[in-house]
């Protein structure tokens, strides 16, 4: 089967009489897309997109037209003191179909097992409607032995993922206490280290005391478990940014995407490392893959905005921008890129309206009229304010340095470009793709100024050379013998008559597992489980219904005497082998 295996896990609906039990629901959602990341067969929206849609009454056909998703996962959680319930549903978005619901009740301490178990069955129902794909034994590892704690994590990372310098402060305080139950909870430690890395990058904490506590929590963590993807995308700031050092960047963004394929950070940092070196063919590889998880993250609007911009595609840059800025206005990064569009595009009156009242103003204008009024002179008292001893460190992007390399202070632009080089400024990392710095590229030493020690034959992502074909599980041989006893024991047996029949019960049956089972049929029959089950269900269903001595059941009767377990199911299934509805097809055939 070609059909694209897809799903959005929809924030699960807190059902409990207490507020704070949000960051539970919001937490266990979060768990159940992570677990599912891990089947690689599988699309799964990242969080930003699936959270998108909280507390919204929208249409879920809409939802699935807007991510490109065939199944979508919505659910409710209530939790009472020690005990915990979830209830789960699968839509088709094809056709709003509730093909599978199920509710669980367990002890609260269970909570990790409970998130396995739904994770593989919601797995297992996607494949069973839409086709094969492998899935692993289990999805999620117990990450702590303390319930108390674990709670306490999910508190600190709702309140971490606001991304403000407050709530960054106020996850630290919930990871500590969650450390404080269970000094070996290692992916607290992680979540530590990430907060107080970006507290350092912001500016918010003394840089020197935050990267002190965030290593000292690294250091812990790695002693506990160097398995999750934390541990080599906590490597990934430090070179990278930090050093400029591509080659060891790359080894551990590699490194991250081997144990979480899409790893949204490990996604983008892969993007933004190609985006340094020039590899615009290998980026948009890593972009396009992060707006096909993620396709209403602001971010990652803004990355595919970004290459464009620097392949001087300027229409396409605005355009990605614009739409970047829709999805969050506040994203300060893409207002300075969509101005840079304005500004190379020569849209005056746009650009004036657009730079109306924030903060720069004076270096905005002055860097629209050198790019297309020229000539221009730069004020003396704006080059010796950009001169003095602060060097706007706190600049957000280089408005000064854009500014002196196209005018007539070209070599003092060049200092500053050296000077930012030699201190690893990351604002402009990229400054061989720049299209405002262009007029360095003819001064002596611009060759020099910083070497990368990655090369092109050096790159070999996995996601590049990625073919996304089912791996062989089955040789011909294997699969023309399973295929008869298959067929033997399901005409024989007729085991599609139980309506709860599952892919699990006919492989422990035929003596083999799941995977191989599912992989049969797809392979052979070019079906779904599901599909080839009610194939046979269907052929009863015409063959009793045409019965006289069976004239006073109804035609919903008829369906469950079949196997069926469910009247929309049927109805769907019906229509879709026959062309008409079952009442329509009855009347045709008395």
């Amino acid at each position: 089967m070609n059909s694209i295996q897809s799903i959005v896990v929809l924030p699960f609906v807190n059902m409990s009489n207490d507020i704070d039990n949000e960051y539970f629901c919001d937490g266990i959602t979060e768990e159940i897309i992570n677990a599912l990341t891990k089947i690689n067969e599988l699309k799964v929206i990242a969080r930003t997109s699936s959270f998108a849609f909280k507390g919204k009454d929208i249409d879920i056909r809409e939802i699935g037209g807007q991510l490109g998703v065939n199944t979508v996962l919505e659910g409710s959680i209530k939790k009472s003191q020690e005990r915990v319930r979830i209830t789960a549903q699968l839509i088709d978005v094809a056709d709003g179909t509730h093909y599978w619901s199920k509710r669980f009740d367990r002890e609260l301490t269970d909570i990790f097992d409970l998130e396995d178990e739904i994770s593989l069955a919601i797995a297992d129902e996607v494949r069973n409607n839409f086709g094969h794909f492998e899935i692993q034994d289990h999805l999620i590892k117990q990450p702590t032995t303390n319930v108390d704690a674990y709670q306490l994590f999910l508190k600190g990372r709702s309140l971490q993922l606001k991304w403000t310098p407050e709530s960054l402060n106020q996850a630290i305080d919930f990871y500590n206490q969650a450390i404080a139950l269970d000094t070996q909870y290692a992916k607290a430690y992680y979540a530590n280290l990430q907060c107080y890395g970006l507290l350092a990058m912001w500016g918010y904490m003394p840089y020197q005391e935050a990267m002190d506590l965030a290593i000292s929590n690294l250091l812990i963590a790695k002693e506990i478990d160097t398995s999750l993807p934390e541990y080599p995308h906590s490597f990934v700031g430090k070179f990278f940014w930090g050093e400029w050092d591509f080659k060891n960047a790359y080894i551990h963004i590699n490194k991250v995407l081997a144990i979480s394929p899409n790893h949204i950070d490990g996604l983008e940092a892969m993007a933004e490392l190609f985006i340094a070196l020039g590899f615009f063919d290998k980026a948009l590889v890593y972009a396009n893959k992060l707006l096909d998880v993620d396709p209403l993250s602001a971010n990652n609007h803004y990355t595919f905005a970004h290459i464009c911009y620097y392949q001087c595609q300027f229409d396409k840059a605005l355009e990605s921008v614009n739409y970047a800025l829709t999805l969050n206005p506040e994203l300060a990064l893409a207002h300075h890129l969509k101005c840079f569009c304005f500004i190379w595009l020569n849209q005056k009156q746009q650009f004036q309206e657009f730079i109306k009242d924030t903060p720069l103003l004076e270096e905005k204008k002055l860097l629209f009229q050198l790019i297309n009024e020229k000539p221009v002179e730069v004020p003396e008292e704006i080059v010796s304010r950009w001169t003095a001893s602060e060097s706007n460190e706190t600049m957000l992007v280089p408005y000064d340095l854009y500014i002196l390399s196209n005018s007539n202070h070209k070599v003092l632009g060049f200092s500053r470009l050296k000077e930012m080089i030699g201190s690893r400024r990351g604002q402009i990392i990229n400054y061989r793709q720049e299209p405002f710095l262009k007029p360095l590229h003819g001064i002596a030493g611009f060759s020099d100024l910083h070497h990368s020690n990655l090369c092109l034959s050096d790159i070999t992502s996995p996601l590049e050379e990625e073919e996304k074909s089912t791996p062989t599980i089955l040789d011909a041989t294997q699969i023309e013998a399973l295929k008869e006893e298959l067929l033997t024991y399901f005409e024989e047996e007729e085991p599609f008559l139980n309506p709860q029949l599952s892919l699990k019960f006919v492989a422990d049956v035929l003596g083999f597992n799941t995977n191989k089972i599912s992989y049969l049929i797809n392979t052979a029959f070019d079906l779904n489980f599901n599909d080839f089950v009610n194939s046979y269900r269907l052929k009863r269903f015409k063959s009793i219904a045409l019965d006289p001595k069976n004239s006073h059941l109804t035609i919903l009767g008829l369906a469950y005497d079949s196997g069926f377990n469910s009247k929309s199911v049927f109805n769907t299934y019906f229509k879709k082998m026959e062309g008409i509805t079952p009442r329509a097809w009855m009347k045709a055939n008395s």
